[in-house]
């Protein structure tokens, strides 16, 4: 069964938030609410050793989805055909379990069908063999969509150009998240544990083990 992700070459990103426009755009995201968040992390460090990035983050496509094992109706699903996790709205009942359950805060209410939503990946698009919004409009060509388990993928093709130290997950808690970043040492330390503060999709700090 396919592995669909996205992989996001933060190298490359430069935090324009055309993904953000995009996504709302493509899905009709309800205002206030956005299933794909870049997040600033940091700055962090001791001058002149700081870092600083963009970090986008969306549904990660875990492998063992919490957001899907917590839900008391199957609303949130992985779909049989694609292997994606997805929310079927007819089934949501509003609990909000999954949002309580998602490590990574990538689901979005929607107040007025009264139901949970979040990425998709695009399954609109992708059945038709086009890219997700996101990745079709990135001006930096950071972002990047395939089969992990495909190695002619475009997500293959890019993760193989690096080493393993310059590929990282967000934190994987025991739900193996697909979703993958690339970030050298060019750009900084990658933070493995960050949370947001103040505006909640503007900036994200360490958090101490």
């Amino acid at each position: 069964m396919a592995r669909n992700c996205i992989v996001v070459n933060l190298d490359r990103c430069t935090g324009c938030y055309g993904c953000e426009v995009a996504c709302k755009m493509e899905n009709g995201v309800a205002l206030g609410e956005r299933w794909s968040k870049v997040l600033a992390v940091g700055p962090v460090g001791e001058y002149p050793h700081m870092t600083r990035y963009a970090l986008p983050t969306l549904c990660q496509q875990c492998e063992n989805a919490p957001c899907v094992s917590v839900c008391p109706t199957g609303a949130s699903y992985r779909d049989d055909k694609t292997n994606v996790v997805l929310v079927d709205k007819e089934k949501c009942i509003g609990c909000k379990y999954c949002m309580m359950a998602c490590p990574y805060g990538v689901r979005s209410w929607n107040k007025s069908e009264q139901c949970v939503e979040k990425c998709t990946l695009c399954g609109h698009l992708t059945s038709q063999d086009k890219l997700p919004a996101c990745v079709k409009s990135c001006a930096a060509g950071a972002r990047f969509y395939g089969d992990l388990d495909d190695p002619s993928s475009d997500v293959s093709k890019e993760l193989a150009k690096y080493e393993a130290g310059d590929i990282h997950t967000l934190q994987d808690v025991g739900n193996a998240p697909a979703t993958h970043y690339i970030m050298t040492s060019m750009i900084g330390e990658w933070q493995d544990r960050v949370e947001t503060k103040g505006h909640p999709h503007t900036a994200a700090y360490p958090v101490a083990e």
